[in-house]
């Protein structure tokens, strides 16, 4: 997903514009968008017709749509072009935002070798390091994206080094598509083994003890399969340094092509745990030895649960929701590892348990109640030890360590604390904190409140909103209502430098944290999928209901956004409450629920969604599908979609059959714009001046279509008492 975005108003506008509606008007009557023509089909689906009258834009190969999808462009960088100053004062303030600052990731550790990665000031992207013999030793570069082209397109997708740290088995893609190929490299000499796996897509990797050899995960070679099933039939198979990889042999498979299975090298290094995801709810779970024959053993198979496992001196521990929706632990002897031998040793509690490890002979747990975080660790028959402080309510963005050592690293955010690293001595208590984000921010200048509201069908959920202080609550401020709610993800409390000057103009930044997500658990997820997607939709609804009654802004202030998943949260929000929201920024969305399974990997989402081949499925699926129901003559907000010709999850269809009916439909005047990234993809790899440039463009089009266009950000003085 993109930084959340800033816009202003209150009483700091450098300039405001006097007659909002009529400056919209003039604009969408001086830009009329490119004409789309339509075609006459008609699906018959499970006894109802479907009309379509788009599908021709769903060939992307097509000259026709890809000189409609340039002029679209065109269309949207016109009316960028009319307020050319706005937006290069927006993209200054973005880059003088990141050419201060640094950011830097915990270590992970491998032999004697620490890894993390950092980013400084307007590189493309983070360059990754190395400190050898201690965490307090000089630093060397291990693999710098930057120089993998120029205009850094081409990205580092992952990477996993060998168990004493001197290989690093890393992937890399072009253009954002994700599709990755596997190198080895040789950090001693700084140069890439003759090793090279292509069709290795979000690979999982798990190193023998020997340094010689991995488990890894692939996709068939294209070709081998059907085509668009080069997607799918993911598969574990082991790799020898020197071999050909085509003679790989197969360790692992399952017979349903849209499982996901992916390995893992245990904590105490001597075994492989693999997790076959079975959609999103569900996943079998198996160990094998790293050394001998690479037979996996099963612990939990065809189980109605999600399962973790970590392997330390003979002990599997493990984290489930299996009877514990909001997850326990538990353990069992290698030896024994069938479900009925485990024994719990963490119940479940108020918290949801989001993920473990296992450092200095002591389990450590990061959980979450509430949506903000708090860690704890337990001896390893679950007794408690210490819980860590951290240093207020936000969120723990990752940590780790090794098991035999008492070397502890953590970070923590909150949309008002600059990330802070800190590294703590576990069998001491006694934790520093050695790195914090540099910023021109003063946090002491904004608040962050936890509101919760009550949904259509009356279920209580929480919404953080962010402003600054002082900010007078006269219904009037222009706000951003940001929200996901779907395949178990939790968006927390995230420090933005972008969100920063849209508070310092008066602006409002609300995160609804609605059904679909894994704030509360499995039964948190279970409310907002498949037949109770609806249920989302309602919260996010609820949402901006709550804003306007709490007096932060109005239907007329307040802008939506979300991306991918959240793409089609705005996308069914716009369709059902046009009235809502005055601006839609709708990203890399799925928009055509009726299609959606056929294009990309979308196979893999019918868990979440249901199946528009099943007769059930389909009727709740088409009940909220937002292309299917903008209706002629309605008064839609502004809305701008955005998409990317690499995106190899969501197919650019969805944005590009969406936008032309909406701008045919639109009674409004005001502009639907159609937005595709050549370059790029869903997101990930994305260079930072290609992120910097987009903000610059979605910003100006929220503060012109809000009706305040500010020239510069302003100290906001707070209304006399």
């Amino acid at each position: 997903m993109t930084d959340w975005r800033k816009h202003g108003a209150g009483g700091a506008w450098a300039l405001l514009v006097a007659a909002a509606l009529g400056l919209i008007v003039a604009v969408a009557a001086g830009q009329a968008p490119p004409a789309t023509r339509t075609v006459d089909v008609v699906d018959q689906v499970h006894g109802t017709a479907v009309a379509d009258p788009y599908r021709w834009l769903e060939e992307p190969g097509s000259s026709e749509v890809q000189e409609w999808a340039q002029a679209q462009n065109r269309h949207f960088e016109a009316y960028v072009a009319r307020y050319s100053e706005l937006h290069a004062t927006i993209l200054a303030e973005l880059e003088k935002a990141y050419e201060s600052s640094v950011s830097e990731s915990i270590p992970a550790i491998f032999g004697e070798r620490y890894f993390f990665s950092r980013r400084t000031g307007l590189q493309n992207h983070p360059v990754e390091y190395v400190r050898t013999g201690g965490w307090d030793k000089p630093e060397q570069v291990a693999l710098d994206p930057n120089t993998f082209s120029t205009d850094g397109t081409v990205a580092l997708d992952w990477y996993h080094p060998s168990p004493d740290g001197s290989l690093l088995a890393y992937g890399k893609s072009e253009k954002g598509s994700e599709k990755s190929t596997l190198y080895v490299r040789d950090l001693a000499g700084g140069k890439d083994l003759p090793d090279v796996i292509p069709n290795t897509r979000g690979c999982s990797v798990a190193w023998q003890s020997d340094g010689k050899g991995f488990l890894y995960t692939r996709y068939p070679a294209p070709g081998s399969v059907p085509a668009g099933d080069e997607n799918y039939y993911r598969k574990v198979y082991h790799h020898r340094l020197g071999t050909d990889p085509q003679q790989d042999p197969l360790i692992f498979e399952s017979a349903d092509k849209t499982d996901w299975p992916n390995v893992g090298r245990s904590a105490d290094g001597q075994y492989a745990v693999l997790e076959n995801q079975r959609g999103f709810a569900r996943n079998d779970l198996y160990v094998m030895p790293l050394a001998g024959p690479l037979t996996p053993t099963p612990l939990a198979v065809g189980l109605d649960a999600l399962f973790s496992a970590d392997v330390a001196d003979g002990t599997i521990y493990i984290m489930t929701n299996l009877d514990a929706p909001r997850y326990r632990m538990l353990r069992t002897p290698v030896t024994q590892p069938a479900v009925a031998e485990w024994k719990e040793i963490i119940p479940q509690s108020q918290a949801v348990i989001e993920s473990f490890d296992i450092v200095g002979g002591k389990l450590v747990l990061n959980l979450s109640e509430n949506v903000y975080s708090q860690l704890r660790v337990y001896e390893l028959d679950g007794r408690p030890a210490a819980e860590i402080k951290l240093p207020g309510i936000g969120t723990v963005g990752s940590f780790g360590g090794r098991h035999d050592r008492n070397e502890l690293f953590f970070s923590f955010t909150s949309f008002t604390h600059p990330p802070t690293n800190f590294r703590q001595d576990l069998a001491t208590g006694q934790a520093v904190a050695y790195w914090q984000k540099r910023t021109q921010v003063d946090p002491t200048k904004y608040e962050t409140k936890q509101h919760w509201f009550a949904s259509k069908d009356g279920t209580r959920v929480p919404m953080f909103v962010v402003n600054r202080k002082g900010l007078e609550l006269n219904g009037k401020n222009p706000a951003l209502l940001y929200g996901y709610g779907g395949f178990d993800v939790v968006y927390r409390p995230m420090f933005r430098e972008t969100l920063f000057p849209w508070l310092d103009r008066g602006g409002v930044f609300a995160l609804a944290n609605i059904r679909g997500g894994g704030e509360f658990g499995r039964q948190w997820h279970d409310a907002g999928k498949l037949d109770k997607k609806q249920n989302v939709y309602d919260d996010f609804i609820a949402a901006a209901q709550a804003l306007a009654a709490e007096k932060y802004t109005c239907p007329d202030k307040l802008a939506i956004e979300g991306g991918s998943n959240g793409g089609l949260l705005v996308g069914a929000v716009l369709v059902q409450r046009p009235d809502l929201c005055r601006a839609v920024v709708c990203q890399v969305p799925l928009l055509d629920m009726v299609r959606y399974h056929r294009f990309r990997i979308a196979e893999l989402w019918t868990d979440e969604y249901g199946s528009p081949d099943d007769p059930a499925a389909f009727q709740w699926l088409y009940a909220y599908s937002p292309y299917h129901h903008v209706k002629s003559g309605t008064a839609y907000p502004a809305v701008l979609l955005t998409t990317a010709l690499e995106d190899s999850r969501v197919d650019p269809m969805h944005a590009w059959k969406m936008g032309a009916r909406l701008q045919a439909a639109t009674s409004s005047g005001r502009p639907v714009f159609v937005w595709t990234e050549t370059k790029a993809g869903h997101g990930q790899g994305k260079p930072l001046k290609m992120r910097l440039k987009e903000q610059a463009d979605e910003y100006v089009f929220l503060m012109t279509q809000l009706g305040a266009v500010p020239s510069s950000p302003q100290e906001y003085s707070p209304p006399s008492q």
